[in-house]
């Protein structure tokens, strides 16, 4: 079971140079966890893509019938005080933009209700550091990520 930030999630629904790599860990992971707010972030994603000419109607549908999917079986994250607590912290040290540190503060609450290895799926470079800062073990691991980093 893994943390999976929107910016990772987004490749398993829409073909991105760092799909593949996205797809061989979701298929290694037996169990997606996910921010309450991913999928609206992933709709955001889709979205902008539509509007700037990438994907076309039908890929539109094909792209939020994976989401679907996939949404419907992750493990969510629920928006709550002790979230928010965490991503107010995550702001006061870490570089990161609200809708990151919303990302993070859902990743931490879980870690710290999961006796599991502490695992964050991320393409987002400062969520990442701060992922690691956090004490998480962050995928795809560096030599990887290199290879995919969004541009």
């Amino acid at each position: 079971m893994r943390f999976w930030d929107a910016s990772a999630l987004t490749p398993i629904v829409v073909t991105e140079p760092s799909s593949a790599v996205l797809e061989a860990a979701l298929a290694a992971d037996d169990a997606v966890v996910a921010w309450w707010g991913s999928r609206s972030e992933c709709v955001s994603a889709l979205r902008r893509r539509e509007r700037e000419g990438i994907l076309t109607g039908t890929g539109v549908r094909q792209a939020f019938a994976v989401l679907d999917v996939l949404s419907g079986d992750w493990a969510e994250v629920a928006p709550a005080p002790r979230v928010r607590a965490e991503a107010e912290r995550a702001l006061a040290v870490h570089a990161l933009r609200a809708a990151d540190a919303l990302q993070l503060a859902a990743a931490l609450v879980w870690r710290d209700d999961a006796d599991l290895p502490h695992e964050f799926v991320c393409l987002d470079e400062r969520l990442r550091d701060a992922a690691f800062r956090e004490g998480f073990v962050v995928l795809p691991d560096d030599d990887v990520y290199a290879g995919i980093a969004p541009r």
